[in-house]
């Protein structure tokens, strides 16, 4: 009796299994492949007209940035833990709340493209190619890390990502300087330079526009305004707050930073500006970060657990995607259920992949000084003291 059970029971299981997957056929057939969604106008300077106030939605792209976002997202939790066991050390600024803002540059623009940011970076490293396995490897300074465990949180690279700057607002003059590049090869490429309102006040920024706008670079300076630089709010830091129009000759937008969508399109409309000779334009995102400005800073001193869990509730990213596409019938939510464990496993191997994957070795500190060098001696510490450095 008790085997006949058993044989029953796995039978029901078997039979449940081949229904639901006849239903997820048929529902598969179902969905909307393509919407149109309205998304919120942005603010312009200097411009007659701005991006579209609808943006069209595949199915194919919808699941396609809720993964990388949901996998962004994921994998920012998993460095937070990560940094509180000591594994990783140092400087550590995570992008979860901001997931919008990686995705809907890189869905605007193309691979050969170039992009350049400041040190909260993990996001836009995993948006140019890198695998979540080398971005966790190198922030726990191991030598399968994409910079070999050398880089750390702030200096990650990949093919036209220039990463990862620790300098605030250093990179803004780096960005111009390969969007000339761009122009004195003429390959019709654009740079992406991007910055956070705490490094808008610098004046290496302003001295880039001034360059960019004389010499018509296809450059497109992004600040991404996340209310607070460090813990100061940008009401008490800056005399103005319309980011936006701080290029003053130089034509701005201002642009929702948590809606991938409307990030999506200001991008393509700024890239396009950008390949039409009319030189550099300046974007404002507005957007907002969950964790403090780096893991030393517990983030809830100078704004309260209520104000961040009330972004959470109302304008989280992938929460908005999600909801759109649901109620638009372009996907089920068993679908983001199973994109959801999927990603989690794939974080889950790449933490124990840079927990387990060697440091590099003493003699590799001063490997790659220069890019093609032949090996060459570099003085260590004391005169007497010589280590070898191959690229």
């Amino acid at each position: 009796m008790q085997k006949f059970c058993i044989i029953y029971i796995r039978n029901i299981h078997f039979y449940k299994k081949q229904t639901l997957a006849v239903v997820s056929s048929r529902a598969f057939a179902d969905f909307t492949p393509k919407a149109s969604f309205e998304i919120k106008k942005c603010d312009v300077h200097r411009l007659e007209e701005g991006p579209p106030g609808q943006a069209e939605l595949t199915r194919e792209q919808g699941l396609h940035y809720y993964r990388t976002m949901q996998t962004i997202r994921r994998m920012e939790l998993k460095a937070d833990q990560l940094y509180k066991q000591k594994i990783i050390r140092g400087f550590c600024h995570l992008y979860d709340g901001q997931e919008a803002c990686a995705m809907g540059i890189e869905a605007a623009i193309n691979p050969t493209d170039h992009v350049i940011t400041a040190y909260r970076a993990h996001g836009y490293t995993y948006t140019r190619g890198v695998p979540v396995k080398q971005i966790l490897a190198e922030l726990t300074g191991r030598k399968g890390g994409i910079a070999k465990g050398k880089g750390g949180s702030m200096h990650m690279y990949a093919p036209n990502f220039y990463g990862g700057n620790g300098i605030v607002g250093a990179q803004v003059p780096l960005g111009a300087g390969i969007a000339l590049a761009c122009k004195y090869l003429g390959n019709n490429q654009v740079c992406v330079t991007l910055y956070g309102d705490g490094a808008a006040n610098q004046g290496q920024i302003f001295e880039a526009y001034n360059m960019a706008a004389l010499w018509k670079l296809p450059c497109i300076f992004i600040c991404e305004n996340n209310k607070y630089g460090m813990g100061t709010s940008v009401e008490r830091s800056s005399a103005s707050t319309d980011y936006y129009r701080r290029g003053d000759y130089i034509p701005g937008l201002r642009v929702d930073g948590m809606d991938v969508l409307s990030v999506r399109e200001a991008t393509k409309f700024a890239a396009d500006h950008c390949r039409a000779g009319k030189g550099p334009i300046l974007m404002e995102l507005e957007t907002y970060r969950y964790h403090g400005h780096s893991m030393s800073d517990p983030g809830v001193s100078y704004r309260t657990r209520e104000e961040i869990q009330e972004v959470r509730s109302k304008s989280d990213p992938i929460s908005m995607l999600k909801d759109r596409m649901l109620s638009n019938k372009m996907a089920a939510m068993e679908e983001f259920k199973e994109m959801d464990s999927e990603i989690r496993k794939e974080i889950e191997e790449a933490a124990l992949f840079a927990t387990s994957d060697p440091e590099p070795p003493l003699d590799a500190l001063c490997d790659h000084i220069f890019h093609n060098d032949l090996p060459l001696e570099v003085r260590g510490t004391t005169p007497w003291s010589k280590l070898k450095s191959s690229s």
